[in-house]
């Protein structure tokens, strides 16, 4: 399946998870069906200790499904498994217009890079990232010839999103 992907990276506290809230907001806003895929750190956990489903993973189950007439869940406990590839996890999605991929520093698609002056690390990952094509910050950044937006245009950014990734409407 040939998806629309644009990732939001950056390093922690850089404005990543703010920038891509409200890309969400602002393409569905528009129209579009956005699914998201954020890259966590390994020990991070979406299930409370004492829950059913919390209690069917600790026995052992590899997957477990929690289904309700709202919404529904799949965790996957890994075991000894390597961590899935981003293409593995894609590939489960349901079809959407596009896939907003939040982290994955070192993958392929194309991406912005969020900058703020209170982030822990503030070394620019598109000096070494060609699939970086934009720049979100909170400060006058330097970024070569990619285009700089201010982080809080999240207008100006959802047009040049819909750019790259091809949405037409």
């Amino acid at each position: 399946m040939n998806r629309r992907v644009f990732g939001i990276t950056g390093w922690k506290n850089s404005g990543k998870t703010t920038l891509t809230e409200k890309l969400v907001a602002e393409l569905a806003r528009r129209g579009w069906t956005v699914s998201t895929v954020k890259h966590a750190h390994h020990d991070f956990d979406i299930d409370k200790p004492g829950a059913d489903s919390f209690r069917h993973r600790q026995a052992g189950a590899t997957e477990v499904a929690v289904v309700s007439g709202r919404r529904w869940a799949l965790m996957h406990e890994l075991r000894n498994e390597e961590e899935p590839t981003l293409e593995a996890i894609l590939a489960r999605l349901a079809p959407s217009d596009i896939v907003l991929v939040e982290g994955y520093k070192r993958e392929a698609h194309k991406k912005i890079e969020t900058r703020r002056l209170d982030a822990k690390d503030k070394t620019p990952l598109s000096a070494s990232d060609p699939n970086i094509v934009a720049i979100a910050a909170d400060f006058a950044a330097e970024a070569g010839s990619l285009p700089v937006f201010d982080l809080d245009d999240v207008e100006s950014i959802a047009d040049f999103v819909e750019g790259v990734a091809g949405l037409r409407r």
